[in-house]
Parts: C-alpha cells; structure tokens; sequence
C-alpha cells in the first residue's frame, strides 16, 4: 500500500527523531511531509547559535550526519585544535563544517531572519524537499533542575557534564510566551496522522508540547501515534532511563503511555521484544523499532502510516 499522499507532521528530537523523519522521507511524498523539531536544547556556543537538534535531523534528513548521528560525516576539527591551543575550553565539539553552519545561522538571525527562515534555506541548500520546522522562532530553553539544587542549561547537562547529574525537574523557560513557529499548528491541524518520534519524551518532545498551541493542537487530532525509545527498559541512546526516574516515571513502556496521556495516543508502537506490554497498555503495538539503518526506518514509517485512518 502506498502512503505518499498521506499528511504527516513528526514530532522530532535527537537522533532518534532523526532516523525516523528519514524513514517518513522514504514512504511519504515530500510535499506531505512536515518535521516539527525540539528547539529546547538551543545554546549559543563559541558565540554561535548552535540547534542541535534542527541540525541532527536536517543533516540526517540529507544523509550528510556523522557516524554517530550527529555532525557533519567527515567533517574537521582545525578551529576547535586552533581554540584549544589558545586554552579555550573545547569540551563542546563542533566540527568546522558544523561551525560554518552555526555561524551562518548566527548572522542571518542577527540580521532580523527567523530561524524558521534559515531552516528552509539550508534544507533547500542540502537538497530536503520535505518541510523542517522549528518549533517556534522564540527562544525556549530547557533547564535541567538537579538533585543537588542546581539549575543548568541543557547543553550543559548533556555535553559538558556528561549526564552525570541526577535529574530531579525541568523547565522550559520562555514556552509560555513563545509563538509557535508559522505553519506549525497549520499542518497539525490538517494532517492524516502526527506521529512522535522514538525521542526522548521529556527532554525532546516536552520542550515542544510545551507551548500551548502546539499542545493544543495535538490533543484535538484524531490520530496521534508515538513510537517508545526504551527496548526492554532500556534507551537506544542518551539519559532516558535517568531522566524518567528522576522524574517519578517509570522507565517502561507504561512510563512513555504516562508521559503522553493527556494526549490520548491512539497508538503506542513499542519494540517486538515488550509484546508482552502490549496485554497492559490500551493501543500498543509491538514492532521492529530499532532504526539505525534506513530500511528499517523505512519499514517502521510504513507500519506507524499504516495506523492512520483511511
């Protein structure tokens, strides 16, 4: 069966997001495709403004990521070497390729441009037919609130301490105030079916939701499909696992549910290996959901789409 003319909108972040705005690319027609990304972790680094995850799903998306899924494939180091022997603290790795990029957003967006605006003319540059949105062209800023009592940056949290610290709450700081960027509610509202990426609820799809609008936007639909991240309690990638239990979530696949109930997912897809969750969670159906290798993105794009009201 073909999905190509089915709308869909993707709510993404991190790789996870990532790998599967790829496999959506592959089954959906471009002009049906829309890819809503996290902007939360957004920081300015090196006095550049780096999107870390608009960049890893629009590099993903062009099949230029890194070996890592992030990053630029191939990319130098030769700014970070030059900062590091001038004893700048480099422990934020950006490559030059990846600088350029941030750089250029930099000056396009201190020049009055929107991100939404750069985002169109990069992924046009990189050859994406599909439409990558920002959340909002506003700033919001996920804050990590440790155990300890501190309150860090997100990028802070997640690259410079490595994860180390206890997660005990988060916020998103402007989401109150924030507009959703142009187009965003627009193709929630008129889309066949929003799928949720096998991100990180709280820290990658949270960030997102938490401008009202949006949530909104996504409690009204019909069709609300999320893929969990967690294989046999476990993350693929990243603090997930942390995240959720310093939260009080627990790190199952009833835990992702929880993290979405108010809105009311019509599917749940949790990995083949958890069919057995499937007896307990209303909606949940048990799939191949690691999505490392574009096939497989593709094949789990095809079975989420098949969900979708015909």
């Amino acid at each position: 069966m073909s999905y190509r003319n089915l709308r869909t909108v993707l709510l993404a972040g991190g790789v996870g997001g990532a790998r599967m705005a790829r496999g959506l690319a592959g089954v959906v027609a471009p002009e049906q495709l829309t890819v809503v990304v996290n902007v939360g972790d957004d920081a300015r680094i090196y006095g550049a403004l780096v999107c870390a995850d608009l960049d890893t799903v629009t590099y993903t998306l062009a099949g230029v990521e890194g070996p890592h899924g992030w990053g630029r494939a191939g990319d130098t180091h030769h700014v970070m070497d030059h900062l590091a022997a001038m004893g700048i603290d480099t422990g934020f790795r950006l490559g030059d390729q990846d600088l350029a990029h941030c750089l250029a957003r930099t000056i396009f967006l201190d020049e009055d441009g929107t991100l939404t605006d750069f985002t169109r003319r990069a992924t046009i540059r990189l050859g994406i037919e599909a439409t990558v949105l920002p959340a909002s062209n506003d700033p919001v800023r996920t804050k990590i609130l440790t155990a300890a009592g501190e309150t860090l940056d997100f990028q802070d949290y997640f690259v410079l301490r490595g994860q180390r610290d206890q997660v005990a709450g988060l916020e998103y700081r402007g989401a109150e105030a924030a507009a959703p960027a142009p187009g965003v509610v627009e193709a929630i509202a008129g889309a066949d079916i929003v799928v949720i990426a096998p991100s990180n609820p709280p820290l990658s799809i949270w960030p997102v939701l938490a401008l009202t609008e949006i949530r909104a936007a996504v409690r009204r639909h019909q069709c609300v499909v999320a893929v969990s991240p967690l294989i046999g309690g476990e993350a693929v990638k990243g603090p997930l696992v942390a995240v959720m239990e310093g939260l009080g979530l627990p790190p199952t696949n009833a835990g992702i549910a929880e993290a979405y109930r108010e809105l009311q997912l019509a599917n749940l897809v949790i990995h083949e290996s958890d069919r057995a969750d499937a007896d307990s969670i209303a909606g949940a159906i048990p799939a191949q959901t690691l999505i490392g290798e574009a096939a497989a993105a593709e094949d789990l794009a095809m079975l989420v789409l098949g969900l979708a009201p015909r």
